[in-house]
């Protein structure tokens, strides 16, 4: 008995290992399945928060004022916030405050002789909002609003002598517009270029020598400046969008 249990086991294996081959040929082959290409994530960029930095430029004043036309170096400090609108829009207020490097001071001499000077101011600031649009690191802006600096100082000389005289105007007090490129560099650094506008409305001799009386000036001032912003924990790729 026993060994006709083994027998019928034995055979059976027999079997197995011949029909195994052609059960195997019977099945379909696997199809070859090739691996999906690797996408990278797209990097977004998130202007949004507050920050603070640094430029560098030169200004000039423009034509018919009393300050000097000379060029003159500009340094300063600025900070604001910006908030980015979905999704390419930026919204944003600045301040800033510049110094403004020596120049001469303009002299204006009257067919009479009278001589009016005008001394270059040396601080300017402003208070603006900005509105941008950004694609990917780049911003592109323009910018406005309230203008100040330390005035215009004004003399005037008959014969070398000083003379009186009164003027209208306020000098100090005014606005500013102006447009710029931003880039974000590196994580939270970015660095910008930018023109900007200074008007501070008009001085006009009111009393005085006769022939300086009624003559008006501009105060106005253009700036180019360059600088460079520390956004805090913005202001660089802030996701991964798949």
């Amino acid at each position: 008995m026993q060994k006709s249990i083994l027998g019928a086991a034995g055979l059976a294996v027999a079997l197995a290992a011949l029909g195994g081959p052609a059960f195997a040929a019977d099945m379909p082959a696997r199809p070859y399945t090739k691996a999906p290409a690797y996408t990278a994530p797209a990097v977004v960029y998130n202007w949004t928060g507050f920050y603070i930095g640094g430029h560098v430029g030169g200004a000039f004043a423009g034509d018919n004022s009393l300050q000097s036309s000379d060029a003159r170096f500009l340094g300063g400090v600025q900070a604001g916030f910006d908030y980015q609108l979905a999704p390419n829009w930026v919204l944003g207020a600045e301040a800033q405050y510049s110094w403004l490097g020596g120049g001469n001071n303009n002299n204006l001499v009257f067919p009479a002789g009278t001589v009016v000077s005008g001394r270059v101011a040396d601080q300017i600031g402003s208070v603006t909002g900005r509105l941008g649009y950004t694609w990917g690191p780049a911003l592109l802006y323009a910018k406005g609003g309230y203008a100040w600096r330390d005035g215009n100082n004004i003399g005037v000389t008959v014969a070398g002598a000083p003379a009186g005289f009164t003027t209208s105007g306020n000098s100090k007090d005014g606005y500013t517009v102006g447009a710029g490129l931003e880039y974000l560099f590196a994580p939270n650094w970015s660095a910008k270029a930018e023109y900007q506008y200074y008007n501070f409305g008009n001085t006009t001799f009111t009393a005085g020598s006769a022939d300086v009386v009624g003559t008006r000036f501009n105060n106005d001032e253009h700036s180019v400046k360059v600088g460079v912003n520390y956004r805090f924990g913005w202001g660089g790729p802030s996701a991964a969008r798949y």
